[in-house]
């Protein structure tokens, strides 16, 4: 399951990628082992903003994919859009939008406008932890307009993604008819990036760590447990 071990997804991320990573959700630390946390994939262009994003550990078969369409979905962008950067980030708007509908059967509007930023950051409405620094926002997506009926026909293997989006954690969506839908992790992915591929990590990070993994972000990510176990509460040496 270890993609990054796999030599044909390293060689892949080497000859289009510079990599990297950071911690940002807290997990624990038991007895030397580790529990909790998760992970997920940027694929970023070289100023930070956010081209695709894997939520949660895949194999190195969904890893090679999910890579090999950033890079094929970019230089399409690249082609059709020239240096127009508006053009681009709706591009791959669209593009999101269009895997959710393949992909999942479900149909949303990409949004390929952005609002504007709020004004005053350090605004008394700004939530901040202890420290004083703002964490990141959580960001909407785009409301569900319902599912593509025709998609849905035509493509049994989406009943099978329903299960599995299940046994990923899926939570129930409403669309705009009040109808409730599943959709898994990578699925909320499309979703919310059909409203916001484009824009910087920072903004991004919190809403899938957050809202889509289930995790906490924390500026203490490593909660260590009893790290010395042969120490007792009082900082005494437990005798053998």
């Amino acid at each position: 399951m270890n993609a990054l071990a796999n030599p044909e997804v390293g060689k892949f991320l080497n000859e289009n990628f510079v990599c990297s990573f950071q911690k940002v959700a807290t997990f624990r630390i038991v007895n030397g082992q580790k529990q909790g946390g998760n992970v997920a994939s940027y694929f970023c262009a070289p100023d930070g903003r956010v081209l695709h994003i894997i939520a949660g550990p895949v194999d190195a078969a969904t890893m090679l994919h999910e890579a090999k369409w950033v890079v094929e979905t970019t230089e399409k962008a690249m082609d059709e859009c020239k240096d127009d950067g508006a053009k681009f980030k709706a591009f791959f708007r669209k593009a999101h939008a269009e895997r959710l509908k393949n992909e999942h059967g479900l149909v949303v509007e990409p949004v390929t406008y952005d609002l504007p930023a709020d004004p005053d950051p350090d605004s008394a409405l700004t939530y901040k932890d202890p420290s004083g620094r703002p964490l990141a926002p959580k960001l909407p997506p785009p409301p569900v307009d319902g599912p593509d009926v025709s998609i849905r026909a035509a493509a049994p293997a989406l009943a099978l993604q329903e299960k599995e989006a299940k046994a990923d954690g899926a939570r129930d969506l409403l669309d705009r008819r009040g109808g409730r839908w599943q959709l898994g992790n990578q699925g909320r992915v499309h979703m919310l990036l059909a409203a916001h591929a484009m824009n910087k990590i920072e903004t991004l990070y919190g809403t899938i760590f957050e809202d889509i993994l289930g995790e906490k972000i924390s500026t203490k990510p490593v909660e260590v447990v009893t790290p010395f176990p042969w120490v007792n509460a009082n900082g005494e040496k437990i005798r053998d």
